[in-house]
């Protein structure tokens, strides 16, 4: 409490944006994670062979997603992106396909994505909060870490999240991922608001919370979906300006905060 009333104290300007994170924050995984990527990629090495290409039914799946693996640890440590789309055309290179056209990769992700797609779900509160935010006069923003732009982009049509938001930014798109500062500053310059007067809601410690603070944002954590081996990791160490629970409480904290 006290770490709030010193932020709250130190900050003059009146609040004008949101700025949201999307999986685990205004979205949900609904499954076992393991068993649907397994389903995502023997879908995505049946685009491969269907799309012509020669590869081993068995080591292709494998070596795909140890490549995605290594890069996943990698990217949390520069902060920069590694797309999907540029790790399987690696792969595809070792099996001997040096120059595959940019719509075959495109169609190879897409019928992964698929998979995956369907188990992810809008957090019951999400339109209502959202909703709520609009009426008040907030600014909305979006900012994703992802390895693929178009799925992001899908999940946020499929769960009709896109028309409450003047800008949304992926990590893979901006070639940059929280928490580094600059991909904030971006979707503040998009909506022509200064970090002052902006606030990051989302799930993470490292990537939202921290991120938000280093770039001058005010940090909520929503701790719904929030038990990760991370952010348990970080718990001692990086602290959010304010907690919630839900996402729903978020309109109640920003009112009580900054009237």
């Amino acid at each position: 409490m006290a770490s709030l009333q010193r932020a709250v104290r130190d900050r003059k300007a009146k609040l004008e944006a949101v700025i949201f994170d999307l999986g685990g924050t205004l979205m949900f995984f609904d499954g076992d994670w393991g068993d649907v990527v397994l389903q995502g990629d023997l879908r995505l090495m049946q685009a491969v062979q269907a799309a012509g290409m020669s590869v081993d039914e068995k080591t292709f799946p494998i070596r795909f997603r140890t490549q995605l693996q290594d890069y996943y640890v990698e990217r949390e440590t520069e902060f920069i992106e590694y797309t999907t789309a540029y790790i399987l055309r690696q792969v595809l290179a070792e099996y001997g396909y040096l120059s595959v056209p940019d719509g075959v990769v495109r169609d190879v992700l897409a019928a992964m994505y698929t998979v995956t797609q369907s188990y992810w779900k809008p957090d019951p509160e999400a339109h209502s909060t959202l909703e709520a935010l609009k009426e008040k006069g907030y600014q909305l923003g979006l900012i994703s870490n992802a390895g693929d732009d178009a799925d992001v982009q899908q999940l946020l049509d499929q769960a009709r999240l896109r028309p409450y938001f003047e800008a949304i930014l992926t990590s893979a798109a901006e070639g940059i991922r929280k928490p580094n500062p600059k991909i904030f500053w971006t979707a503040l310059n998009h909506i022509e608001t200064h970090p002052s007067k902006a606030a990051m809601v989302g799930d993470t410690l490292g990537a939202d919370i921290l991120g938000a603070q280093n770039a001058g944002l005010f940090s909520v954590l929503v701790t719904r979906y929030a038990d990760t081996p991370a952010n348990r990791a970080h718990a001692d160490t990086i602290h959010p300006d304010a907690s919630i629970g839900r996402i729903g409480e978020l309109p109640g904290l920003l009112e009580s905060t900054y009237g």
